[in-house]
Order: C-alpha cells, then structure tokens, then sequence
C-alpha cells in the first residue's frame, strides 16, 4: 500500500476522477444551508442533495470533492483510536451519468493502482435482496470481474447496504461497501464486514440511487440513475500507512507533539494521558473549522453554538487534566490554522477570529467553574448522607457546565463521595430526552422539499436585501439559514437589535416586492460574471467555477436551492421574532401568511 499523507490523497483522489471527466468543487460550509434535519454538514452528498433530487447542477452530471464534515452523535467516544467529530470526506457523483459498470470497476482501480491496496487484502459487500428490491447481483459480478474472489463478496440487508431515502420519501437504493481485510483470523463462521470483530475494517462506500420510494412505501425504479460515493480522508491514511489510530497521521501528530512538549508528558505513557491528548486535538481541530467556517459560528447555549460550547468546555477540561496553562488550546488552535489555511482559505481568513472566540469561551468556562463550586458548596450543606446524590451531580453538569469528575474530586475532599450510577443514569435519560427532541426538531429537510419551504427559501433572499436597504448596511450577509414548512429562520451579522419602527420598515420593503407579482429569473454564469452584475452570496465558493444567480426584484443573489416562481406565490410576509444568536449575530424568525 502507497503510504500518502494527507495532502497526497486529497490531490491522488481529485486527480483521478478529474481525469475521468469529474469537474472539481470546492467544499460547502459545515452550516447546511436551509436544512433543518441537521445541525452540520455530515456528509458529502448533504450539500448536493437538490441536484440529486433532479436540479441542474452548474458544474455538470460528474462532480468531485473533498467535503468538510462534523458527527456530534458520537462526542463521548473520542478518545479512543478511530472516532473524529471532524473529517474530511473524498467523494464524487454522478448525476444521471455513469453507474455501477463505471463506478465499481474505477472503485477497483483506484484501490488497487492508485492507493497500491493488494487486491488480496480487499472485501465487498453488496446489498443481499429482500421483499422490497431484488439481490444485487449486478455488482457482485462486476466486483468479481474486475479481480474480487467470490468469497470475499458478502451480500448483507439493507442495514448494511441501502441507502436512504433522506426523508419519508424519495430516491435510494443499495450501496456497496469495500474493506480491507486485516488478516485476523474470523470471529465466527459467519464472520462477515456487518461483524464489530475487527477483522474488516471500511475504507469506500459507493450508492447506486437508482428506486424511488413513494408515500406508500413502493419502491419505483427511477429513470435517471445517480451515483454517490464516500471515502473518509482520515481513516483512509490511517489504514494506508499501517498506523493504530487516526492521532498518528500528519493531520494530527504535530498536535500531539506539541501537547507533549507543554505537558511534560508523553503520549501513550498512560491511558489517562493518550486519551486527553487525543480528545484536545480533535476537539480544537473541530472548533477551529467551526469558527472558522465561511458561516462560521459562536459558542451559545443553542443549535450549532452548543456543540462548539461543549466542545471547547471539554478540550479546556482535559488540557487542564495534563496540567496545562491557560491559552494552550490556542497554541493548538494555531498549529492547525497552519496546517489548513492553504487547504481551505476560510480557515486562514479567520483565524484572528478563531483565536479570540477560544480565548473569551475559555474565560467564560473558568466563571462557570467558580460558579459551580459555590452551588457545590451550597449543595453539601444540605445533603443528609455523605453521598451526593446522582440527579445532583448531573445537575452540577447541566446547569452550571461543572465536569462530574471535578464533583467527585470535591466531594473526596469533603468526605463525601458520588452517586456515579445514578449520574450515569440522569445522564443517559437526559441524552434520550436530546435525541428524542433533535429527531422532532430536525424531521423534514431538503429531501422533503415542497412548495412551502420553496416559497420560504424564496423569501430569505427577499428579506436578505430589504435588511440590507433598511438598516442602510452594505455588509449585510446570510450567516445561517433554517427552513421548515411552517416558518423561516435567517441569521445575519449585525451589532444589535433592531428597532420595533426597522423591524416594520423590513417587513414593508418585502411585502413590496412580493405584491410586484415578479418572476423569478435564474441565470447560470461564472462567479466573476456574477459578481460583475452585483450578485452577493456567502455561499459563492461552494459552487466552483459556475453558479446560479436568482433575480427576484430588487434581489440579485447566488444560491442553489428550491425557489418559487413567482413573488405573488408567498402571501403576506411577516416577522415573528426577532432575537440574538451569537455574538455579533442577529436571528430572524418569520412566517408567509396566505
């Protein structure tokens, strides 16, 4: 196997599929726009899902990209050898184009004579067939045409090898996993990829979109086919170059290098250390491209802005396990502003903005602290037994954001100790209350999209250029969208609350354009082309070379999702609210009333 770093891959990965035909995107911002069903960009395919749903993209039916990722479902596990809450994702499509002859023979040879992975030490999985859609045999004889041995293709169900659909309803279809086969001996008989042994470890995934499932739950085979395809950047290296864990490639081991060299101590001379060292970098990493995003966010007790929260707390948290002073997660901060800023330019343009965001969360952590050492005090006072009690404990932690490991150090040192059984228990119901709240807050999405949330996205932009106009402020922009059927919401920078008199004057100057009765004009054109006639939109970089440009009356703005046809088709807009976000941004929440 090629032993490639980082920037290697990314180059090795683009190159070969531009060189078939793919054109090169640049990666969409970690803040999906206009999807409430997530908080971040989880995947490659999230930012393309219009253009798989049957949009013209600008760039053509073959794209390819590396796309930044963040997964927050698994925070409690980093620490150990392979779990990022950020990543980078290689991936390409094809829209209607090529499919499974193409794409499994290319998955082939860029395993085996690109990344040099003997064919050996290469598994499959394809999807198994059920009462639904029928066994896809198709790609295990391609698999096996190209060079896989019969016994090293599995066919598994759909919880293996199916894909979606993203909502109630839309495209899917099955996926084909491959592996590399770690030599260890089998777990069982029926020791397959679906297996947790460890024996088969995933490096691809590529999805075959090719049915449609409706309301009734029918699957339809569809008549434009689309590719999807995910390789994690970080996983892959690991594998690649024989390492143990993620933590030793470039992309993370002159972060732990400079961890020992502020610590004393070394990494792997115990598990408390290796763990904390790991935990710090990831979590900075992550809070860096967060911040530093192109809709780069701020820590805040809500949405986006409480992951960030949590996230730099807890890297504050075991920086301070190894003994480090304060500002050291900004000396780690700085060293992956380095490592990225020619990757992704945002990173570089706002890395004083990064900086300052890590040193005021730190600071407010160490308020929160104190302020939980005093509830602390309160609390022994009152506790009949020397045990604090586990509801207690974890509300220590939810209230005031007190780790429980410093509650049971305190309470050692009072004499009393920590009911951890019932903490974990408090824990894990709050954690099934999140998740039970998220998947209702975050049902929905692009995937589901209709003439409602059309008219909604439509509306932003309107609302974008009144607020520009109104509040007489050039430098007005979208900092975060979220769209549902029932309600827009749009975040924008701004200094301070608006006025009751601007909040009318805003609604007024959209109500205008939308009794105009205007069609709304997309044009395609290059990004300079755009700017030329005045387009504005954050989001320009995402799109590469070509973008579109909507026309909405007195709106001239570049954006890639759902719109209506006509502004007389939104109804009466109205502000419900208007509120903080984060620091230096405003939240807008409004409604089209018909």
């Amino acid at each position: 196997m090629k032993k490639l770093n980082s920037s290697e891959l990314r180059n090795a990965y683009l190159s070969f599929f531009k060189d078939r035909g793919h054109s090169i995107i640049p990666s969409a911002s970690l803040i999906p726009e206009n999807d409430p069903t997530v908080l971040f960009t989880t995947a490659g395919m999230h930012p393309l899902v219009p253009y798989l749903l049957g949009a013209k993209h600008p760039q053509g039916t073959r794209l390819t990209d590396v796309q930044i990722c963040v997964r927050t479902g698994d925070i409690e596990e980093v620490g150990d050898a392979s779990h990022c809450t950020f990543f980078e994702m290689l991936g390409n499509w094809s829209l209607g184009d090529y499919f499974k002859q193409e794409m499994i023979r290319w998955s082939y040879e860029l395993l085996t004579k690109e990344l040099g992975i003997p064919v050996e030490k290469l598994a499959v999985s394809v999807f198994e067939g059920d009462l639904d859609c029928p066994r896809d045999d198709e790609s295990a004889s391609i698999w096996n045409e190209c060079g896989i041995p019969r016994d090293k293709i599995f066919f598994l169900p759909k919880k293996n090898n199916w894909w979606g659909p993203a909502g109630v309803t839309g495209p899917c279809g099955p996926d084909t996993e491959m592996f590399i086969d770690t030599g260890k001996e089998k777990c069982c008989d029926e020791c397959s990829p679906a297996c947790s042994c460890g024996k088969y470890l995933e490096i691809w995934n590529d999805v075959f979109m090719q049915y449609f499932k409706d309301a009734e739950g029918n699957y339809i085979p569809l008549e434009k086919k689309n590719v999807d395809t995910g390789m994690g950047l970080e996983r892959t290296i690991c594998i690649l170059n024989g390492f143990n864990s993620v933590y030793e490639t470039d992309l993370f081991s002159f972060a732990i290098e400079k961890l020992e060299e502020l610590s004393g101590k070394k990494y792997k001379q115990d598990e408390e250390t290796t763990i904390a060292m790991r935990i710090i970098s990831d979590h900075i990493r992550t809070a860096t491209f967060m911040i530093g995003d192109v809709n780069g966010i701020s820590p805040s007790n809500v949405d986006q802005g409480y992951v960030l929260r949590r996230l730099i707390r807890r890297a504050v948290r075991y920086a301070r396990k190894l003994e480090l002073g304060d500002g050291a997660i900004c000396e780690i901060a700085k060293l992956f502003i380095g490592k990225y800023k020619d990757v992704y330019q945002s990173i570089g343009d706002n890395s004083e903005r990064i900086l300052s965001e890590l040193v005021l969360e730190e600071e407010r952590f160490s308020k929160t602290l104190e302020s939980g050492l005093k509830e602390f005090e309160k609390v022994i006072t009152h506790i009949p037994t020397k045990t604090v009690p586990g509801k207690t404990a974890f509300r220590l932690y939810d209230t005031f954001g007190f780790p429980v490991e410093i509650t049971a150090e305190l309470a050692k040192e009072n004499g009393f100790d920590v009911d951890m059984e019932g903490y974990h228990k408090a824990f894990a119901e709050h954690q099934e209350k999140s998740k039970a709240g998220a998947e209702q807050k975050f049902k929905g999405g692009l995937a589901d999209s209709t003439e409602a949330t059309a008219e909604l996205h439509t509306a932003t932009h309107l609302l974008n250029q009144a607020l520009r106009e109104v509040l007489n402020d050039s430098t007005i922009m979208q900092k975060g969208s979220n769209i549902t059927a029932e309600r827009l919401r749009f975040d924008f920078n701004f200094e301070r609350p608006l006025t009751a008199t601007e909040i009318a004057a805003v609604e007024n100057r959209v109500n205008e354009e939308i009794a105009k009765n205007i069609d709304i004009v997309c044009e395609e054109m290059t990004v300079d082309e755009a700017k030329e006639k005045g387009a504005i939109g954050v989001f320009a970089s995402k799109y590469g070379e070509k973008v579109k440009v909507y026309s909405i009356g007195f709106s001239k703005e570049i954006c890639g999702g759902p719109h209506a046809h006509n502004t007389g088709e939104l109804g009466k807009f109205k502000i419900a609210k208007e509120q903080s976000s984060s620091a230096g941004i405003r939240r807008i929440k409004a409604v089209l009333e018909k």
